[in-house]
């Protein structure tokens, strides 16, 4: 199985380019979990984040029960990471373990280039956070030595 991942800041193209391979490849696309979690809830606390990389990695893991041949993941555990690290200052145990133990042949990692546009489940940085989360992106696959490719446009 192929595994491909996109990465990155909120609004930064991640599922319209994750929707595009798929199709384009005739690849599986797996959807971003959080989302699915998020929408039966008014707002999550740090605790929920556990949640949600463990319901991204079973979605993963599902896959490749399934012997699908090509799988495009609309977002990976390092969105969950990440975010954890902003919004909470800390990331719990269980998110880093499974940060560290979820491989990718290839992520790609989306430049925030558009407008932010409104989403219920999105919280509005601004345009100068937007750029410091990808940087934090850049910088965590860098150092883990992940294979990645920028998206800018």
């Amino acid at each position: 199985m192929i595994k491909i991942a996109l990465t990155g800041p909120e609004c930064s193209g991640k599922t319209t380019l994750a929707i595009k391979l798929a199709k384009d490849l005739k690849g599986v696309l797996l959807p971003e979990f959080a989302r699915e979690f998020l929408n039966q809830r008014n707002g999550y606390r740090f605790e929920d984040l556990d949640t949600i990389a463990t319901g991204q990695k079973q979605l993963e893991l599902k896959a490749a029960e399934m012997g699908h041949h090509l799988v495009i993941c609309d977002t990976d555990i390092l969105v969950v990471k990440i975010w954890s690290e902003v919004k909470f200052g800390k990331v719990s145990p269980l998110v880093e373990h499974l940060y560290q133990t979820t491989t990718y042949d290839l992520t790609f990692l989306c430049k925030p280039i558009y407008t932010w546009e409104f989403d219920p489940l999105r919280e509005a940085p601004n345009p100068e956070e937007r750029m410091r989360l990808y940087s934090l992106y850049y910088d965590a696959l860098k150092k883990e030595g992940r294979k990645f490719v920028c998206v800018k446009d």
